[in-house]
């Protein structure tokens, strides 16, 4: 990806603006336009990893209407939107983050946006139609839900953690995360499993999930939740010394994020 000169590099608060319209957009297509005889359109990693006609839909929505202020940015989306740019500007776009959710009408499900420049997340949107709520940060503006400021939990003890995770598509994979669980499950004060891993790390953002951690995540299912939940005071990352990545992702407030992060290494969490 080409750079951007520092000159000419957009304010991140300019690019929240047009992901949040894009995706209030989106939101609003997958929430009033979803048919009731919605089918599966294709499968990805597995039989039971799907796509559906309104993720397609959705995508094209978003990359229009952002190619449309921003001609020469590039894209990266989970259903093929790919483009290498020329302005050092990538848009990161799961047009329907907890598709199988959104196949059986359970209302966890969301529109993630996130642009980076120069290959860092600057902004990000979480939008999430069903529960009314619009997850926001950009780099160093803070995590903001429905235009109120979001925080982070301060960090219980250890066996009074709330733990979010999920699980891939892969029979191996889960197989070997289920075996993950069942040694972490005795130790926390319980797993919680919600099928978009942009809400969960909005949920550690807001509070309402003590941590989250999950193998297998690709970045459009973690860029904007992640930047929301380091905004509001989250630390985010993978093993130790490692970013967040699809070998392992982690968020928790500092003061839990270290001890789980230990936890999952001793327990092989990130391979299958």
């Amino acid at each position: 990806m080409s750079t951007a000169h520092p000159a000419t590099a957009p304010e991140p608060a300019d690019l929240l603006e047009i992901a949040l319209e894009a995706a209030r957009r989106a939101g609003e297509l997958l929430r009033d336009g979803r048919p009731a005889d919605l089918g599966v359109a294709a499968t990805k990693t597995s039989p039971i990893d799907v796509v559906t006609e309104m993720d397609i839909a959705a995508e094209k929505l978003i990359t229009t209407f952002i190619a449309g202020r921003r001609p020469d940015d590039g894209f990266l989306g989970e259903e093929g939107a790919s483009a290498e740019g020329s302005s050092g500007v990538r848009w990161v776009i799961d047009p329907l983050d907890g598709t199988v959710n959104y196949l059986y009408g359970l209302p966890s499900w969301a529109v993630s946006i996130a642009a980076e420049v120069d290959g860092e997340v600057v902004a990000g949107v979480v939008e999430a139609p069903m529960r009314g709520e619009t997850y926001r940060a950009f780099r160093g503006g803070g995590a903001f839900v429905n235009g109120e400021p979001a925080h982070c939990r301060p960090a219980p003890e250890f066996s009074h953690a709330l733990v979010g995770t999920g699980f891939g598509y892969l029979a191996e994979r889960r197989a070997a995360q289920a075996a993950v669980v069942a040694e972490l499950l005795p130790t926390v004060r319980d797993i919680r499993r919600g099928g978009s891993a942009a809400i969960d790390l909005a949920d550690v953002g807001c509070g309402r999930l003590d941590a989250y951690f999950e193998r297998g995540l690709n970045p459009w299912d973690l860029a904007a939740g992640a930047l929301f939940a380091r905004e509001a005071g989250a630390l985010t990352g993978g093993r130790p010394g490692a970013a967040a990545s699809g070998e392992l992702t982690i968020a928790a407030p500092p003061g839990l994020f270290e001890p789980l992060q230990e936890r999952l290494e001793g327990l092989g969490a990130w391979h299958d």
